[in-house]
């Protein structure tokens, strides 16, 4: 389950990158998101409640999964959704690759109960050369201008966002039905996301291209019902610095589909980046990670007892 859980997420969200860039064309990025989440998030919660998972929580838990929703499909997504109007996706892959890092802070700092190896350090530090090459060409052919260097910092904020939102998702969220937790999570995110576009006025602005809107509907099923399902799964079984390892694979993904659908070059710098990504992720997915023991756990408290 945990292998077939990481080829969900590796193999569509590293199409969403594609799908993304399509929907944004003639729909604004928050209402694009809005539709997305809001349809995705309904519909998650009809088919939990039909088929016996729990979806009636108290107001707090639910208001943890809203908060959780909008840190990971607001404050993440959204954030990746305007960026992709200015900044090249490849650029865009590169600045995202220092989410493993937060999530190694962030990891340690709330929840402190995993250790990940010199190994897996090794390879989270191999992602981000093996990304750094595989954008490198467009990074000495082009140039950044005031718009693109403000959303290139957004992403840097998006990341953030993103990690601290997946490490609140394991901390708050232990014991609710993974399926039912995710529903309100992504309708939380509509929400938040349409009341965005309403402010900013997006209406006025869409065109509803049979394009676009396939688009959309293909975030909806892939990116949302499947991918981000699977991805708040792995992070009730698997160590968050474990998990990730998608900020590696989804950007080659991402590259390889736009070889394929989109006839993009694929020269020797992809390729190399390619490979030394792959490796990576071989390196942190069989690191070795140490939880905390009992006894680590009781010391600090025997010293301040002492």
């Amino acid at each position: 389950m945990v292998i077939l859980a990481f080829g969900l997420v590796y193999v569509f969200w590293g199409s969403t990158y594609l799908a993304i860039d399509i929907a944004v064309q003639t729909i604004p990025p928050a209402l694009m998101c809005g539709l997305r989440f809001s349809i995705a998030g309904v519909i998650m919660l009809a088919v939990c409640a039909l088929t016996g998972h729990r979806i009636v929580y108290a107001p707090r838990q639910i208001a943890a999964s809203a908060i959780v929703g909008l840190l990971l499909l607001m404050g993440g997504n959204l954030t990746l959704s305007y960026a992709e109007l200015t900044v090249s996706s490849g650029l865009s892959a590169l600045i995202i690759a220092i989410t493993p890092l937060w999530f190694l802070v962030l990891d340690s700092l709330l929840l402190g109960d995993h250790h990940i190896s010199g190994r897996g350090k090794a390879g989270l530090a191999l992602g981000i050369v093996g990304l750094f090459v595989l954008v490198w060409p467009q990074l000495q052919a082009g140039s950044l201008g005031r718009r693109e260097l403000f959303a290139s910092l957004s992403l840097i904020g998006g990341s953030f966002s993103w990690a601290l939102g997946s490490v609140l998702s394991k901390k708050w969220q232990s014991g609710m039905d993974v399926f039912g937790a995710t529903g309100w999570q992504v309708t939380a995110a509509g929400v938040g996301n349409f009341l965005f576009a309403f402010a900013a006025g997006d209406l006025k602005h869409a065109t509803w291209s049979p394009r676009s809107l396939a688009a959309v509907a293909y975030l909806v099923v892939c990116g949302s019902w499947i991918g981000y399902t699977a991805y708040i799964w792995l992070l009730d079984h698997v160590p968050t610095s474990k998990v990730s390892t998608y900020a590696y694979v989804n950007p080659v993904v991402a590259v390889f589909l736009g070889w394929l659908v989109l006839h993009e070059k694929v020269d020797r710098f992809i390729l190399a980046g390619s490979a030394i990504v792959v490796l990576s992720v071989v390196l942190v997915t069989l690191a070795k990670v140490k939880e905390k023991s009992v006894a680590e756990e009781l010391a600090p408290v025997e010293a301040a007892g002492d």
